[in-house]
């Protein structure tokens, strides 16, 4: 690898291991064996090399899910959609569960959005082809058979989703819900039985 390549590696390495906020530039040059001038020249600063790490980062754990096998051996795309919806979502939930630096330093980097504006448009750009890729690993699809509109409805709610179990294995991770637990909860609301089959008579 190049410079620029050793750059993007070590600051990937720093943002598991240190956070965003915390990292320097001089981390980053430890973590990637090049020099304080190589940030500058490759990136224009240390800020914006760290934004396109959180970018990178983001981008490698969302394509481990192009071919995740759900529970029972299906794969997103078989079987019927509530299956289908718990399965995938089971094996997001166990990336979460483990890879708790990744999601400790996606966490911070949403916290930080407010007062970043640069960060912020880093991120905005690059939210709808999340929001189309999560629609492709829940149908089981290449994400060029994802429009645009489905990807805006549909990929928002699983961004929705997805953002709001990384917040909730931090804060609490044994209570997490399972797959299961999600398309229930889903298929209640869609049937109007949030609060039972008779809530409206009472």
């Amino acid at each position: 690898m190049g410079h620029r390549e050793d750059l993007l590696e070590g600051a990937k390495r720093c943002l598991l291991e240190k956070g965003y906020a915390r990292t320097t530039a001089r981390d980053i040059v430890a973590a990637s064996g090049a020099n304080l001038a190589s940030i500058g020249y490759h990136y224009g600063s240390k800020d914006a090399l760290m934004r396109q790490a959180v970018i990178a980062a983001s981008e490698e754990w969302g394509a481990g899910f192009a071919e995740v096998p759900a529970d029972g051996g299906a794969r997103a795309g078989e079987g019927e959609p509530l299956e289908r919806f718990a399965a995938t979502w089971d094996t997001v939930l166990q990336r979460i569960a483990t890879e708790r630096e990744f999601i400790a330093s996606q966490v911070e980097v949403l916290g930080l959005l407010p007062r970043d504006e640069e960060l912020r448009t880093a991120i905005g750009e690059v939210l709808p082809e999340g929001g189309e890729g999560l629609v492709a690993v829940f149908e089981g699809v290449p994400d060029t058979e994802v429009d645009a509109e489905t990807a805006r409805v549909v990929g928002s709610f699983y961004q929705a989703l997805l953002t709001g179990l990384m917040v909730q294995s931090l804060v609490t991770p044994d209570a997490l819900p399972s797959g299961r637990d999600l398309a229930e909860a889903l298929r209640r609301v869609t049937a109007g039985e949030v609060l039972g089959p008779d809530a409206g008579e009472r």
